[in-house]
């Protein structure tokens, strides 16, 4: 394309949150990402053209005469041979798209692009947005101008990678275990991670991250993309083999989701990029992105009694006050009554869907519990799993054209449950009216919403499409009218655990819960990964008895809550009857949480690159670097006796710090046979110092922790 010929600029350049990205305007089909990094600077128009100049590629035996490029939308009708980012058809047979950029509108932080294909009977906005935070943000919106339906399968966001990239990290799990790391080589090829679980699943990969190679959370330059989205979705990391490098972020559409009639629109879900020179700097930009909406959570986190592993579906009134007033005691300040509470819920097969308080465990309602929490002080929040229904129900029976299903067969069960039609205006408003009803009857201050199963096979019986789509639409739907109807509700989004965890349900909800596994060892790595896009303050972190119900590993409290202090702290725990030796120490726990959660729930993210894989050093600095709180944990014995030194990354490198362990060390943490000098004396030391040269860890017994502050010195 001649630059002569546009009647828009030929480069844009974005500069914002210390990121940059420079785009070129004028590359054949749509616009292409030159830089997306680093700040840059303002270039001037010499640099542009020299900078799009210097990226052009050489032609090549074998190759096409105009090499490709990768662009915001590459197409095969400018050479590209890599994976589509767009994929559809006609009925008539017209699939190959041609769009060629015909209008861009830039300001310092987005730019906004049409390409036109008339021939095809497509044109397609894409707008990308660089946040305050410096995370970029992408979004298309693909309509048929053409004269004919046209079925949409693929439409995805592409972020280009720089040179360097060579690893490529991602994340796996499953339910009591979401968010395994696991890498791999940057090779030629396509990794695809997928979801197709009608949400994105304890195995969904967070993010696919791609840097340098062995970059670790400070170091080493790391890009990483995430899709917005609540259903479907799918990233991918891909090398070709003329040497683009570049992930792509999209929804992943099911075959007939989408069909555009004639002037019809499709808008993707955000996709979401962010970068640093290590993991660390890269969440940061999620983390500012996230607590500058103007929904985040502004007040304090209250610290959260769940009753799930305390009781189960015993719903007793007696024990359940015993175990609010011990709440109370040790300064609990919310109380949420788990599963069990609605009509024939006496396990999990039948019930589910019947959202009424059962007379025959609560004959006098929900009222007496609730006074009496409200009482002591706390606030009340309810267990719901509106999405959900089973056989065993009322609902089920009166209503089997509500379920997802294809006519004829009924998709397989998981929890003894089906899934409900969300997208059917009966079904919805039947959900949102018992929903507000119960709210309405009850001053309830918090809902714990979840999901319990994948979505399979779910059809539509309307009109035997998939539903997977609409169903997250409506969800979305749903959640906004009831937060509506009851501003000052806050939602807690769990599915099975952690198997639903995006910034698409958090946008409609207030924090999620991070795996219904609370073993304090699992959870280390569990939160880390989880952290690497969602900030403590959005991520449940409980302390659960002494004996794990999901492991069967037992610890002590002072471990578990060295663990979960940083995040939305609380219990899940039959602690009625606990000694009053453990009430007082967790108590102490309770209030340490409360006294720097100011810092846990604002303050930036951190951890140490060790070389020792049996420790594990985590903190969160104030946002002026006037201190810090961190956690030494020995994960396992080490090689080495002791272990050797640690650093405190995160801190200003010019600023004296006071070191203080937080808690003396015992003889149930450690079997130092000398005291640590460190921990005795007055010392002060550079931020500088602490992260590089360090200082010697204490010595622990394997699963066990201690904290270390960092003060700024007088």
């Amino acid at each position: 394309m001649s630059t002569a010929s546009l009647s828009f600029p030929a480069h844009a350049q974005l500069h914002r949150g210390g990121t940059s990205v420079i785009v070129d305007l004028t590359t054949a089909g749509t616009p292409a990402i030159l830089h997306w990094g680093p700040a840059t600077g303002a270039l001037s128009a010499a640099e542009l053209t020299s900078l799009a100049t210097a990226a052009r590629p050489q032609r090549v035996s074998g190759g096409i005469d105009v090499p490709a490029r990768l662009t915001l939308l590459p197409q095969e009708v400018s050479g590209w041979q890599g994976s589509p980012a767009l994929a559809g058809h006609r009925a008539t047979g017209g699939w190959a798209s041609a769009l060629s950029t015909t209008a861009a509108l830039a300001t310092d932080f987005s730019l906004t692009t049409t390409a036109e294909d008339p021939a095809g009977g497509l044109r397609l906005v894409t707008e990308l947005e660089l946040t305050a935070a410096g995370v970029l943000r992408q979004r298309h919106t693909l309509t048929n101008t053409g004269g004919n339906d046209y079925r949409l399968d693929r439409l995805t966001a592409v972020f280009p990678l720089p040179a360097s990239a060579a690893t490529v990290q991602d994340f796996t799990g499953r339910h009591l275990k979401e968010r395994t790391a696991q890498r791999r080589p940057l090779t030629v090829g396509a990794h695809v991670r997928e979801s197709r679980r009608g949400r994105p699943g304890a195995d969904a990969t967070l993010l696919m991250l791609a840097g340098e190679e062995n970059f670790g959370f400070r170091s080493g330059l790391v890009h990483g993309v995430h899709t917005a989205w609540s259903g479907n979705h799918s990233l991918t990391a891909e090398r070709t083999i003329t040497s683009e490098n570049f992930l792509t972020a999209g929804e992943l559409l099911l075959p007939g989701e989408v069909v555009l009639a004639p002037g019809a629109s499709h808008t993707t879900p955000w996709a979401l990029g962010s970068w640093g020179i290590g993991l660390d700097q890269l969440s940061a930009r999620f983390h500012g992105d996230l607590r500058a909406r103007p929904q985040h959570p502004a007040r304090p986190r209250p610290v959260t009694l769940n009753t799930w592993e305390a009781v189960y579906f015993d719903h007793d009134l007696a024990t359940l006050k015993s175990l609010a007033d011990k709440a109370a005691s040790v300064g609990v300040e919310r109380f949420v009554l788990d599963d069990g509470w609605f009509l024939g819920r006496r396990d999990d097969t039948a019930g589910l869907g019947d959202w009424f308080v059962d007379a025959a465990v609560w004959p006098d309602g929900l009222g007496p519990i609730i006074d009496h929490v409200r009482g002591l002080g706390m606030e009340f929040g309810l267990w719901f799993e509106p999405e959900m229904v089973n056989p065993d129900s009322e609902l089920a029976r009166n209503h089997p054209d509500w379920i997802l299903h294809t006519e004829g067969r009924w998709p397989v069960s998981a929890r003894q449950q089906q899934v409900l039609n969300l997208a059917h205006p009966d079904c919805f408003d039947y959900l949102l009216a018992r929903i507000d009803a119960i709210l309405a009857e009850y001053p309830i201050s918090y809902i714990k919403w979840d999901h319990n199963r994948d979505l399979l096979d779910a059809a539509d019986p309307r009109t035997g499409a998939p539903a997977v789509r609409e169903s997250t639409l409506a969800l979305y739907r749903l959640l906004a009218e009831v937060k509506d109807r009851h501003p000052e509700l806050e939602i807690e989004s769990c599915a099975s655990g952690g198997a639903r965890v995006d910034l698409g349900i958090l946008d409609c909800t207030d924090r999620i819960w991070t795996s219904d596994c609370i073993d304090p060892l699992e959870r280390l790595d569990n939160q880390a990964n989880t952290g690497l896009l969602v900030p403590y303050e959005l991520m449940g972190a409980h302390i659960g008895g002494p004996k794990s119900h999901s492991t069967r590993r037992q610890h002590s409290l002072g471990f578990m809550a060295r663990t979960a202090i940083f995040g939305h702290f609380g219990i899940e725990w039959d602690i009625s009857a606990i000694s009053d030796a453990q009430a007082e120490e967790l108590a102490g726990w309770v209030a340490f949480h409360k006294e720097h959660r100011a810092l846990f729930h604002t303050g930036t993210s951190v951890h140490a690159d060790l070389p020792d894989p049996a420790l594990d050093v985590r903190g969160v600095v104030a946002g002026d670097g006037s201190r810090a709180v961190y956690s030494l944990t020995q994960r396992a014995a080490s090689t080495t006796y002791p272990s050797g030194r640690i650093t405190l990354p995160g801190l200003n490198p010019d600023t004296l710090y006071r070191i203080r362990l937080s808690q003396p060390l015992t003889d149930d943490v450690g079997n130092g046979q000398s005291p640590l000098d460190w921990a005795q004396a007055d010392i002060t030391l550079s931020g500088r110092l602490l992260g590089t040269t360090g200082l010697a860890a204490p010595v622990l017994f394997p699963e066990q922790a201690v904290l270390i502050t960092a003060d700024q010195a007088n």
